[in-house]
């Protein structure tokens, strides 16, 4: 019989991609998605298929679908320093009472769950690279702390259902990714380059951009949560790509691709701004056969190629994010 997935989050940046992956792959597949921050632009070209089918809810109420269910993936909450300091409440909210609805739900179907956790559970860490063995360094009364500790709050309370009611789970903690589907104005740094020079502005490296950040093309990533996903391995795993680079060079390696004839503008460091990040896969090439196929330069080019094919309005515009906003935009076509 053919197996039965809830995606949560659907309609964001990575669980658009996972809904596609699943569907390919000859599931059917179940998308959640309140449309805080997700647009549901990115699964309109899936509304037609038998097998999507989508329910516009928010995860941090009780959450109830009907029928039989496989497998959970919550990828439900807001993923961007800009949305830490516009919904802080709703980030928690939905770490904590979120997960704790979904565990439920798994309890109740007797589904296998994935959680997506973050690296952002190390904070600015003092290890490096990261270990899963690392417990990070983490401010958690700081403007980061509230997506920070929603995360670290996840990961226990998925521990804890693991531990004391045998549920299978499985975590998953996600390093910096990029590609279609991205949102412009989310304040991550690689939107935030493509999106500037695209719009003829200067573009933006807060302190001196030493900093530095690994980037995994989206494809990598579903294809690692996907093997973690069938494995039997319930301890977290890094999924990322252990390609390093500072912010000041990635800036440079934007504009060469970009062709932008503007300058590199410094702004101060937002506080608790991680100065260093990139994954140890050691687990995951070990466990799970896995490590990133797709090169930052190909990569970055698909993506730009993706952005550039925008209409004008999306890159000047903040996206709807309600439901009630998309129907208006639909029906206006």
């Amino acid at each position: 019989m053919t197996k039965r997935v809830l995606i949560t989050g659907a309609a964001g940046f990575l669980g658009s991609h996972l809904c596609d992956y699943f569907i390919e792959k000859e599931y059917r597949v179940v998308g959640m998605d309140n449309l805080i921050t997700g647009d549901l632009d990115n699964i309109s070209h899936l509304f037609g298929q038998k097998n999507f089918e989508f329910y516009h809810h928010d995860v941090s109420k009780f959450v109830h679908v009907p029928g039989e269910i496989d497998y959970i993936l919550h990828f439900a909450s807001p993923a961007s320093p800009i949305d830490y300091l516009k919904i802080p409440i709703q980030t928690l909210k939905v770490g904590s009472l979120g997960t704790h609805n979904l565990l439920g739900l798994a309890l109740e179907k007797n589904a296998r769950i994935l959680v997506a956790s973050t690296s952002e559970v190390y904070g600015d860490p003092l290890v490096h690279p990261q270990t899963e063995d690392y417990w990070g360094n983490v401010n958690p009364i700081g403007p980061r702390g509230v997506y920070d500790e929603a995360k670290r709050f996840q990961e226990a309370i998925t521990m804890a259902y693991h531990t004391y009611h045998q549920l299978e789970t499985r975590i998953v903690r996600i390093f910096n990714t990029y590609g279609p589907r991205m949102r412009l104005n989310d304040g991550r740094v690689l939107p935030a380059f493509i999106g500037q020079a695209l719009r003829g502005e200067d573009l933006t490296v807060f302190g001196n951009g030493s900093q530095t950040r690994s980037f995994c093309y989206v494809s990598d990533l579903v294809e690692g949560i996907y093997r973690l996903l069938m494995s039997d391995y319930s301890q977290p795993v890094n999924i990322g790509n252990p390609d390093e680079i500072s912010i000041l060079d990635f800036a440079d390696e934007i504009v060469k691709l970009t062709g932008t004839k503007q300058k590199v503008v410094f702004k101060e460091l937002p506080k608790d701004d991680p100065t260093q990040r990139q994954p140890d896969i050691t687990r995951a090439r070990k466990l799970l056969d896995w490590e990133p196929k797709i090169n930052r330069e190909e990569g970055l080019k698909i993506t730009y190629d993706y952005f550039k094919s925008l209409p004008p309005d999306k890159l000047y515009r903040k996206e709807h994010n309600t439901f009630e906003g998309y129907v208006r935009q639909r029906m206006a076509k």
